[in-house]
């Protein structure tokens, strides 16, 4: 009986083990693509493997003492041992060497990425975090964006972190670790990707109601496209050509959108909200909530306090017909 609780136990914890291992996960920072995230994995494996080696010479001498010295029929009551100085000498040594061994890559990491970026070629974005939103900024290139961020492969991206109301924290695991973003101070982080890819990001600071829906996305791009993109998001909005759409244009200058969001090359000059220029090319509403397609816009726009509860936009009554029509211009800003 003992034997078979022994057994499903095992099969239990492989099974838990198992599943704890596998699986996507898009924002696990044990699968570096940066210069930056890769110095941070490399710390964590030299830390995690000195944890181990711990654990299992500790629990191997439990288990050795439990075995060797366990109680038997007949034994005599054992001899009160007080104090063994090698013990003594021994148990505090080792913990402090073992602290050194660790502290010293550690410091060296703190120090290579806690530093501004030696790249005099490094591509410069300002990070605004917003309840709860981010907005992108590249003054090099003159282009505002919110929420998603292109950045070339193989070139030092240098961001420039603040915060426009509370204090929040900029993360995308796989790229770099995390930083503050602290109203009235600019924080630097930077890497350098070293994969093409959609990057998940995430704030990592209580910031208020809707915190735990404040991602983002980092875009990295081939030169070659990062370039096209750029060129393209530099420009301002295309007039609409489709009559819904031009409708729908109407609706948006016409209400409270106009007052709140930017889009270049209209009347619309908000700034409260995030700026819709090229609203159309980005993969995500609402701050990753959505996926970026009619369907969800639709819903979106029909009641935006269900699909991010808390968030700072305000309900605009709208007729079926004006949703569709602002769907459709919404649709027609790449």
């Amino acid at each position: 009986m003992r034997r078979r609780a022994i057994a499903a136990l095992v099969l239990f914890l492989g099974v838990l083990f198992s599943q704890g291992c596998g699986g996507e996960y898009p924002q696990s920072a044990l699968h570096p693509s940066s210069d930056s995230a890769t110095l941070l994995d490399q710390l964590f494996d030299q830390i995690f493997w000195w944890a181990v080696g711990v654990f299992v010479v500790v629990e191997g001498i439990l288990v050795y003492v439990f075995v060797r010295f366990r109680e038997r029929p007949g034994d005599a009551r054992p001899k009160q041992v007080h104090g063994h100085l090698l013990l003594e000498v021994g148990w505090t040594l080792a913990p402090a060497l073992i602290l050194v061994a660790i502290a010293i890559p550690s410091i060296r990491a703190i120090f290579i990425i806690d530093r501004s970026t030696p790249d005099p070629e490094a591509l410069v974005v300002e990070v605004i975090g917003k309840q709860w939103w981010w907005e992108f900024r590249y003054p090099e290139l003159g282009i505002v964006t919110a929420n998603e961020a292109h950045v070339p492969l193989g070139r030092t991206v240098d961001l420039r972190l603040r915060s426009a109301d509370v204090m929040h924290s900029f993360w995308v695991p796989r790229l770099a670790g995390k930083r503050d973003l602290v109203p009235g101070t600019e924080n630097q982080l930077w890497f350098r990707a070293d994969s093409v890819g959609v990057y998940h990001g995430q704030c990592a600071e209580f910031c208020g109601t809707a915190h735990a829906l404040m991602g983002m996305r980092l875009i990295v791009d081939e030169p070659a496209d990062f370039e096209r993109w750029a060129r393209a998001n530099a420009e301002p909005a295309a007039a609409p050509a489709a009559a819904e759409a031009r409708a729908g244009q109407g609706v948006f200058m016409a209400n409270a959108c106009v007052s709140c969001h930017a889009v270049r090359g209209t009347p619309a000059a908000g700034q409260f909200g995030p700026d819709l220029t090229h609203f159309a090319s980005r993969l995500t509403i609402a701050s990753g909530v959505l996926e970026n397609t009619p369907a969800n816009l639709t819903r979106w726009l029909d009641s935006t306090q269900h699909v991010k509860p808390g968030n700072l936009m305000p309900e605009v009554q709208l007729s079926d017909a004006q949703i569709r029509q602002l769907v459709a211009y919404l649709g027609s800003l790449r």
